[in-house]
């Protein structure tokens, strides 16, 4: 695991756009393919920006998922793959078959069904059964996708995805990938900026840290796990090894 930090959200956004732009050309060129999940969020938006500039990638051979969707209709403000067609996808030449949304609520007559054909997509697309590259926010209370502290959605096993109700951020109705989807990725990018994020980020990278009580202490990449984190967000760890202070 290591901490990059940047002094500001926009360096930090900037920095994390070129690296997804070397690690999509890195897993073509190892693999022929590149798996992608992205996150919502203004820091989302970010990660996407270089995308469209990008040289060197074949968009045929890039599929990209998403780690949680609010479970809302269809072009909604309140779903991630709308702010993500608007940072980057609607100018990049994916085909819209490589692009894998999670159904809203206009499209499946619930969560459950949602998160049931969301999980045979990626059983039908995955290839090797791992993402490149999982890009996930961090709430200020530690959540990661729609893994909540103390939720029991965070219990469930032996699934891809799974749908989340009584959501305590709204909307309440929400599909997320679980932790062993998540965990099945070579690399998990945690990105944060912002002072009300700072104990978040300190509790989860605190010895012992409980995914229970902090979900996004329970994610991290089999090659490895990059916490991506501005001044602002990293102003409660130690400036060393990235443990609370």
């Amino acid at each position: 695991m290591t901490v990059e930090r940047r002094a500001t959200k926009d360096e930090l956004g900037a920095a994390i756009a070129s690296a997804l732009v070397s690690e999509i050309v890195a897993a073509q060129r190892d693999r022929g393919v590149a798996h992608v999940v992205l996150t919502g969020g203004s820091m989302g938006g970010l990660s996407l920006q270089d995308l469209p500039s990008a040289s060197g990638i074949d968009w045929s051979k890039v599929h990209f998922y998403w780690g949680d969707e609010r479970f809302v209709p269809s072009g909604s403000a309140d779903r991630n793959d709308v702010e993500a067609d608007k940072a980057a996808l609607d100018a990049l030449p994916v085909p819209p078959e490589n692009v894998h949304r999670v159904a809203s609520s206009d499209q499946a007559p619930d969560a459950e069904t949602s998160a049931r054909e969301y999980a045979e997509t990626i059983r039908g697309t995955e290839g090797d059964g791992m993402f490149d590259v999982v890009m996930l926010g961090v709430g200020p209370d530690g959540h990661v996708a729609s893994l909540f502290p103390h939720h029991p959605a965070q219990r469930t096993e032996g699934a891809i995805a799974v749908a989340v109700h009584d959501s305590p951020k709204p909307p309440p109705d929400r599909v997320s990938l679980t932790f062993e989807a998540l965990n099945r990725s070579r690399q998990v990018w945690l990105m944060v900026a912002g002072a009300e994020k700072a104990d978040a980020v300190a509790a989860a990278l605190a010895p012992g840290a409980d995914r229970w009580d902090v979900p996004a202490s329970g994610v991290h990449g089999t090659d490895s796990t990059i916490w991506w984190v501005d001044a602002d967000a990293a102003s409660k760890l130690d400036d060393g090894d990235g443990s609370a202070s």
